[in-house]
């Protein structure tokens, strides 16, 4: 489980296809000082687990279904990426509730500067429209933040400079893929009325 709230950025050091898994290696700083073999890791919003661990160098081994599920797929070497170590008890709530299990992957069509402020519209896939509503939560690529519109295909928030400063979305161009994860509260929810809604 994780808040949302990035740690820091890593950089993509290499990502290929091997004899038994996927494998993707991150060299990080901050989220390295207590990482074990075995712990839970949110890269770019994705629950991946640390496999090996060598100096500021981390290694996961993925699934076939989690590399064609995420942007993963587009990961190359030099890429930035943002990373949160998973939730303790003493940790503090400042996002929402982000179980690092990613829905799907969204386009992003706007990114510009308004204001002081930087306007990001991405569209989802269709299917997870439903799970979206104003002043609701989303994670971007790991990033909790609020909605401030849905419109038919798409929808917007907006970033503060300091996300800007400590997330990899300032290096994002528009049509680049992002990780998406929907409100839990909202899931459950909707699966409830559906069942509701079943002879």
């Amino acid at each position: 489980m994780f808040t949302g709230i990035v740690e820091e950025t890593g950089t993509i050091v290499d990502f290929r296809e091997g004899e038994g898994s996927w494998r993707l290696r991150v060299k990080a700083e901050q989220v390295m000082e207590d990482l074990k073999d075995g712990d839970s890791l949110a890269v770019n919003g994705c629950c991946l687990t640390a496999c090996e661990i060598s100096g500021d160098e981390v290694e996961f081994d993925l699934l076939g279904e989690t590399v064609k599920r995420t942007s993963i797929r587009d990961y190359s070497a030099g890429m930035a990426v943002n990373l949160e170590r998973s939730l303790t008890p003493s940790t503090r709530m400042g996002g929402h509730f982000v179980t690092g299990h990613v829905d799907g992957v969204g386009e992003m069509l706007v990114l510009e500067q308004k204001g002081k402020d930087t306007y990001l519209r991405v569209r989802p896939p269709a299917e997870f429209l439903d799970y979206l509503i104003f002043k609701g939560s989303i994670a971007v690529d790991g990033v909790s933040l609020t909605v401030a519109e849905v419109e038919e295909d798409w929808f917007s928030v907006w970033l503060i400079p300091f996300t800007l400063e400590v997330t990899n979305l300032s290096d994002r161009k528009v049509g680049s893929s992002v990780n998406l994860e929907f409100d839990m509260l909202a899931k459950y929810v909707k699966e409830l009325l559906n069942k509701q809604a079943r002879p």
